[in-house]
């Protein structure tokens, strides 16, 4: 195939974070001429490494405290900031236009890094990389780099898809449908500012986009490594992050903000997808698992879900693709409770989150027969309540440093409100804190944004069978069981098609909350649209998405259980604002619409 290359539009601005430092945080000289890098196996490398600094990244926002340093859930019902310069609380109110959208700047951070990877396959050569048959990791580097720079693409895609809807697909096109780009030429479109006759680009379907991206990962999937035998190269995709992504792309699809039809052929492939990775998971000789702590007998759910999200990050076998290691305390300072020295405490789990735990025997607390105590409302509950969030009572702090203590947030506590940190909700994230942290020295500890780990594959397939045969399977069964038994949760059996949707649902935001994905499976699910402020009044609270409640503690000082708690809406916690169908998607840069008379804006805005 002869040669060419595209220019296209840029869409570009950048903000990222300092501080991070990772295997895959190489930094080449961007000046440098494309015909010195890829004449050079190293600078060729670099130029792909590079790459990875697009990653989506949950833990880099808490180094700007000021506007980005709580948890993303707070644009969701599952927490609030305290904090009321962080972006989140305006996005939940919908208060920004398409000219001051404060993360909108993912659209250009996206295209930038889709118009690197194209150049980066447009110039590779097999001259310099080999494609040579040897063993382990090395082996037909050459096809390996194309590869990743491939599902790098496809990722990036994917991210814009979820962001904004339908958005420009830019790949080589005039290569055909049925080219395969790992072992020939695509060159994809490279953007250039400079050619305003290219501006005039026309926004792909997502359902399409989403799709294409499924197909992408057919492609690398079986090329690159399912998982790397060297741990040098840990952080680096690997064929079981294709699996990954084409299981979370095609359940996107199948949802019904891309399937108003609700074509179960679109949930078929879904859960195709997801057994696919099953499948060849089992088949690897070194399989992805739950993480469970294997260094204790007397281990619970709560050591077992707790730990793997702050021990080893990068050495777990649950985390199938994460972003960068982070040595900070970041996380640690902008989470716990005010009360500790340092402590900020600006992301504040909501009451309707906290009832969505269940009891220990599995029973929701509004059920009959659950054992729900209001007035000892944490006893008996699922061990991840105690894994994911710092409540009244919670013993914690270094006892070896005489900083252990117990945390109260009654009204005039040490965790209650303070001048820069506090709780609206009575609540804090600890879901990602290091126990370890020493406050008196200020210790750093590892972090690693978690993009794809097994959970999510199992509860991906649950979901997806229930939806493609209206009901759940054995096979659906199994996979949320897994989950449930890991978090030492009883298992559920004997559910219809309703009934597992709703355990199913509830399940996720459980297991995966805190990861950014509650805020895009309320969208793709049009959650909103089922319910209204007042409709929504007679459920219970883990089932509203609009009222977000708190808890007001009235502690006798003894903390032994006997609190007085009162569940109530807080005058400080606006009620979240959906305007259907602007709020399914952020806005583009208005700036880049400006440069276009074809890339129309998103409805609404």
């Amino acid at each position: 195939m002869k040669k060419y290359s595209t220019y296209i539009i840029a869409f570009l601005w950048m903000a990222l974070f300092p501080g991070c430092s990772d295997f895959l945080e190489k930094e080449y000289d961007l000046t440098t001429s494309e015909e010195s890098i890829f004449i050079n196996a190293t600078l060729t490398r670099d130029f792909l490494t590079h790459l990875y600094t697009f990653l989506p990244d949950g833990v880099g926002i808490y180094a700007n405290n000021q506007f980005t340093g709580a948890s993303r859930d707070c644009m969701t019902d599952n927490s609030v900031s305290y904090w009321d310069l962080h972006y989140y609380g305006k996005i939940s109110i919908d208060s920004y236009t398409a000219l001051d959208h404060p993360l909108n700047y993912f659209w250009g951070d996206y295209y930038r890094a889709i118009r690197r990877a194209n150049k980066f396959l447009a110039n590779i050569s097999d001259q310099v990389i080999s494609n040579a048959t040897v063993s382990g990791d090395e082996n037909k580097l050459y096809e390996r780099y194309r590869a990743e720079a491939i599902f790098l693409r496809a990722l990036y895609h994917f991210e814009l898809v979820a962001y904004f809807g339908d958005v420009p697909l830019l790949y080589d096109r005039e290569a055909g449908a049925g080219v395969n780009p790992v072992t020939e030429q695509d060159f994809g479109i490279i953007l250039d500012m400079e050619n305003p006759e290219t501006l005039n680009l026309y926004r792909d379907n997502a359902a399409e986009v989403l799709e294409w991206v499924a197909q992408q990962c057919d492609y690398v999937k079986d090329v690159l490594p399912f998982r790397y035998s060297s741990e040098g190269n840990w952080g680096r995709v690997n064929g079981a992050s294709a699996y990954a992504l084409k299981s979370r792309a095609l359940l996107y699809r199948a949802s019904a903000l891309n399937n108003p039809a609700n074509d179960r052929t679109h949930w078929a492939n879904a859960a195709q997808a997801a057994q696919d990775f099953i499948t060849k998971n089992n088949s690897s000789g070194r399989a992805f698992e739950l993480y469970k702590n294997t260094s204790s007998s007397s281990a619970t759910g709560t050591d077992h879900y707790g730990e793997c999200f702050y021990a080893t990050p990068y050495n777990n076998n649950e985390i199938i693709l994460s972003r960068s290691i982070w040595h900070t305390n970041a996380v640690e300072t902008n989470l716990i409770p005010p009360g500790f020295s340092g402590g900020a405490g600006r992301t504040n789990p909501t009451q309707n989150f906290v009832d969505a735990f269940e009891m220990a025997n599995g029973k929701f607390i509004d059920e009959s027969g659950s054992g729900y105590d209001p007035q000892k409302p944490y006893d008996n509950r699922d061990p991840r309540l105690k894994a994911t969030v710092f409540a009244h009572g919670d013993v914690w702090g270094r006892a070896d440093y005489n900083e252990q203590r117990t945390i109260d947030v009654s009204d005039g506590g040490p965790d209650y409100r303070g001048d820069m940190g506090g709780t609206f909700t009575g609540y804090y994230l600890k879901k990602y804190v290091n126990p370890g942290y020493v406050i008196y020295e200020n210790t750093t500890h590892d972090h690693a944004w978690v993009i794809y780990r097994y959970a999510e594959i199992l509860l991906n397939y649950a979901e997806a069978l229930n939806e493609a045969n209206n009901g759940p399977t054995q096979a659906a069964y199994d996979a949320i069981n897994e989950v449930r038994t890991r978090a030492g949760m009883p298992a559920v059996s004997g559910l219809n098609y309703e009934s597992f949707k709703k355990r199913i649902r509830n399940e996720r935001r459980i297991e995966l909350s805190f990861e950014d994905h509650r805020y895009f499976d309320l969208r793709r699910w049009k959650m909103y649209e089922e319910q209204t402020v007042s409709s929504e009044l007679t459920k219970p609270r883990y089932e509203q998405i609009y009222n977000l409640y708190s808890i007001t503690v009235t502690s006798n000082g003894l903390f032994n259980g006997t609190a007085v708690t009162d569940r109530y809406k807080d005058s400080n916690v606006p009620s979240p604002v959906f305007n259907a169908p602007k709020n399914y998607y952020f806005p583009i840069p208005d700036a880049d619409i400006k440069k276009s008379s074809t890339l129309v804006q998103n409805e609404g805005w």
